[in-house]
């Protein structure tokens, strides 16, 4: 199997990495900028798992450069998922099926009607990794989880496939084949968190403290709960409760990459994330004042504008 990693940043530098530790062809496609950083400091996982240096990875700023492809794992932000289309409609036509491990739900839909719902899988991801200065990967705690899963009957074969090559890799791989609702429990579980880490502008632990705050995140939860019933991923309560408890047990000074980002003053994935949600809702003629709420409270930080 080639797989090609689409943006080799921190998630799919990680995974794309270990993929290559255990012999499978991996080429990653990236921008000109980032090439030049593979190209000069190599790639490098640091990792609680163990660590990894890729020794001459293949790098490719043009999909054009790519004779033939199996996989494609896409790994960028929500907001930077227009600019890859065209890449992505190219490796289609060398035989690619597409595994976007994006956060949210509304990039799926995007995806199955600019490519085809055939060529589209369903993916998550849970790691706590960044990129240091060298562009190496820098991987914290214990979680490294890549779950996959058809979409479609007929893409059963190459999730097989997939499950095979990965459970050779440094990971944990899971195929899943209720990938929709593997995806919808994490939207709920990142939209709660993100969303009122970024608007309050503070970790998990004060939060906690404050029962008027920590209200937030439950009524996101049950929201979220709500939109992926109205949308046939039936959510039980157990999901929901389960979610809080786990949110409990985050070391105080636990927070979201979008709340880092607020703080760092670079692009947010508000729109992708509590601003899908919203319109989702909005189709099915559905209420959800507090992720509203929190959207707007986000919003103004969006583009990075402001940093504090």
């Amino acid at each position: 199997m080639h797989i090609v990693v689409l943006g080799a940043g921190a998630l799919g530098a990680y995974f794309g990495g270990r993929w290559m530790e255990s012999g499978a062809d991996v080429t990653f496609l990236v921008r000109e900028k980032r090439a030049a950083q593979i190209r000069e400091n190599g790639l490098k996982i640091n990792s609680t798992q163990g660590d990894y240096e890729l020794e001459s990875p293949q790098v490719v700023t043009d999909p054009n450069d790519i004779q033939a492809a199996d996989l494609v794992l896409v790994s960028v932000k929500g907001y930077h998922l227009d600019g890859t289309l065209d890449y992505l409609k190219s490796l289609k036509k060398k035989g690619a099926y597409v595994l976007p491990v994006l956060n949210g739900i509304e990039h799926i839909r995007t995806l199955q009607n600019e490519l085809g719902k055939e060529c589209v899988l369903g993916g998550l991801a849970f790691i706590f990794a960044t990129l240091n200065d060298k562009g190496h990967v820098e991987h914290t705690g214990e979680n490294h989880q890549l779950i996959f899963g058809p979409l479609e009957a007929s893409q059963q074969y190459i999730c097989a496939e997939l499950d095979r090559l990965s459970r050779k890799a440094g990971f944990v791989a899971k195929y899943s084949d209720h990938i929709s609702f593997e995806l919808w429990k994490k939207y709920m579980f990142i939209t709660a968190l993100s969303g009122i880490t970024a608007a309050a502008n503070l970790p998990i632990g004060p939060i906690r403290e404050h029962a008027e705050t920590f209200h937030i995140v439950k009524m996101i939860l049950r929201e979220m709960q709500s939109l992926a019933n109205a949308y046939g991923e039936a959510i039980p309560d157990a999901e929901v409760e389960a979610a809080i408890q786990n949110i409990r047990t985050f070391d105080p000074e636990a927070t979201s990459s979008m709340h880092k980002d607020r703080r760092k003053g670079v692009q947010l994935e508000v729109d992708h994330l509590q601003g899908g949600a919203v319109r989702l809702a909005a189709d099915v003629d559905l209420e959800v004042p507090y992720i509203k709420t929190v959207l707007g409270l986000i919003k103004p930080f969006e583009h990075g504008r402001y940093k504090c």
